[in-house]
């Protein structure tokens, strides 16, 4: 049975849609479970659809809506149509008053349906589709003006359809990958090493440092003493160089669609294999 063509919920920093062919041009011939401890907007899972795959993720609001589209589809879509409705009347005022309320959810920890379609919401309506959160950890991403639709009811769908197959985690990479086994295959599209290695950011207010980094490869090399096929993403920087060497390191050209300058959207990444 052919499987249904299903993308990304929402748009994510540091995406992997435009290098999916090569991806796919490099996974193991025969695994046995996937593995992607950062999921983040999901692409390579989404357009590979494993038969037996475990995610995880620890941005908590994007764990909890991939759980929301798995288990209740209908009411997640209903509540994002009615937030969609009131911007089209509310407009600038509505997105601001709606971000306010997610980060008072999120506060108080009212992980519900509306708490899943408001991250919804605000992926689609806020600049670039970008997720940052301030020291206090609340979501600050101004309004991108756009009054379009934040979903397509068949590829939601389909994605609910394809995640009750699907374990879906929360919380350390390492923890995540605790069952692998002999044969597993990894995907780590792991948060970005800055390209200036003085500066670490990330996308949720606990942060990714280069200890993490370094505390990364050093789960990659024991999952391949363990027998695992494990491929990484990054930047191509001195840093990823240096901590994978042993492993096959090959370069890859990409744009990058969240960069407030155009200039710097041209870079490179790399993708790492412990295996040919």
């Amino acid at each position: 049975m052919k499987k249904q063509a299903i993308t990304p919920f929402v748009k994510w920093a540091g995406g992997k849609r435009q290098l999916l062919p090569a991806i796919k041009e490099r996974l193991p011939e025969k695994y046995n479970r996937y593995f992607e401890p950062f999921v983040g907007g999901g692409a390579v899972l989404f357009e590979l659809q494993p038969k037996k795959a475990i995610i995880n993720d620890y941005n908590r609001s994007l764990v909890h809506t991939y759980r929301s589209i798995q288990t209740m589809p209908k009411e997640v879509m209903a509540c994002v149509e009615q937030l969609d409705q009131g911007l089209i009347q509310g407009g600038r005022d509505y997105y601001y008053e709606k971000r306010a309320l997610y980060n008072e959810k999120m506060l108080k920890e009212e992980y519900d349906v509306w708490m899943a379609a408001l991250f919804l919401f605000l992926n689609k309506h806020c600049f670039n589709g970008l997720y940052r959160v301030n020291g206090k950890g609340l979501f600050n991403v101004p309004y991108n003006n756009s009054k379009k639709s934040s979903y397509a009811q068949k590829n939601i769908e389909g994605i609910s359809k394809y995640l009750k197959k699907v374990r879906i985690l929360e919380g350390d990479f390492e923890k995540a990958c605790k069952g692998a086994r002999k044969g597993d295959f990894i995907f780590f599209d792991s948060p970005y090493a800055p390209l200036n290695p003085t500066s670490f950011e990330s996308y949720t207010k606990e942060g990714f440092d280069k200890a993490s980094h370094i505390r990364l490869a050093k789960l990659f090399k024991k999952l391949s003493k363990r027998g695992c096929y494990c491929m990484l993403t990054n930047h191509d920087t001195e840093l990823i160089r240096e901590l994978y060497s042993e492993y096959n390191i090959e370069v890859v050209p990409v744009k990058r669609s969240i960069n407030s300058d155009a200039k710097k959207r041209v870079g490179e990444e790399v993708i790492i294999r412990n295996y040919k």
